[in-house]
């Protein structure tokens, strides 16, 4: 039976520089950090208080085939890959102080029929979404 999603793959042009902008600007840990040979590195960061899900750090490379590789690189360099949302508590401070770590916002934070939403770049151009959820019904949603 699965119980829950564990791991989620993440895109970066470098996975040094993209460690330390999940720790130092968005308040992450390390989990995994290994070679395993042939360039392959496993990266992982999670969020403190939920261990249980991994954010992978993954150039395009191995084990994708060139093809494959050239589609996602062709992606990130673009800068139109998205990647995950993030939950927070105010939607509004919480960008004020990622801009103040120098962080990237692409949209501002807005009232959505969800909650304030924001979204961000990583320092690799992926689209993080930020928001602060209230609750809300299928009829507060347009259609």
């Amino acid at each position: 039976m699965i119980t829950n999603v564990s791991l989620c793959t993440i895109w970066v042009n470098d996975q040094d520089a993209a460690r330390d902008f999940y720790v130092d600007k968005l308040g992450f840990v390390v989990g995994d950090d290994v070679s395993m040979g042939d360039g392959y590195r496993w990266l992982t960061v999670h969020h403190p208080d939920h261990p249980e899900l991994n954010l992978t750090l993954m150039r395009p490379g191995p084990p994708l085939d060139d093809e494959a590789a050239e589609a996602f690189q062709r992606m990130l360099d673009k800068g139109t890959l998205p990647a995950v949302g993030l939950s927070c508590d105010d939607c509004r401070k919480t960008h004020e102080e990622l801009v103040a770590k120098g962080v990237e916002f692409i949209q501002e934070p807005s009232d959505r029929p969800y909650g304030v939403e924001a979204v961000l770049r990583d320092n690799s151009g992926n689209w993080l979404v930020l928001v602060e959820q209230k609750p809300y019904t299928p009829d507060d949603l347009p259609t």
